[in-house]
């Protein structure tokens, strides 16, 4: 990995690298559909005309209302998502999410495990938007 961008949101922290970015959402935050408009300009600034994968680390407690999946699987040059449950409670609710989203969507146990699988996708797809 060489350099990566860093924004520091009202609900979360996202870290933009070549192929993919990993976001933090902040304990206690409620994430709804309007979320997408900050993802989408961040998307658009750094990989727009190429494929990319969004990284979830879940490592603290929020609310996320499932129907965000519904706009997020619009976003054109977004391949997949990758969840990182911190706990099984997170896992489970991962799960849940995951009937609203239509394109691939991988739960793992660590980022090396959704990093290998992030790569395995963009490897599949040469595709450029």
């Amino acid at each position: 990995m060489g350099m990566f961008y860093y924004y520091d949101l009202p609900e979360t922290e996202i870290f933009v690298f070549d192929e993919f970015l990993i976001c933090q959402i902040y304990e206690g935050a409620e994430i709804h559909p309007d979320h997408n408009s900050k993802l989408n300009e961040i998307i658009h600034k750094h990989f727009y005309g190429r494929n990319m994968i969004y990284i979830s680390n879940r490592v603290n407690s929020y609310s996320v209302d499932p129907l965000i999946y519904v706009l997020t699987e619009k976003i054109p040059n977004l391949l997949a998502i990758a969840m990182i449950p911190g706990s099984e409670i997170m896992r489970r609710n991962a799960e849940f999410e995951r009937d609203f989203y239509d394109k691939p969507y991988g739960i793992f146990n660590n980022l090396t495990e959704a990093l290998e699988w992030s790569h395995g996708i963009l490897k599949k797809s040469s595709k450029h938007i």
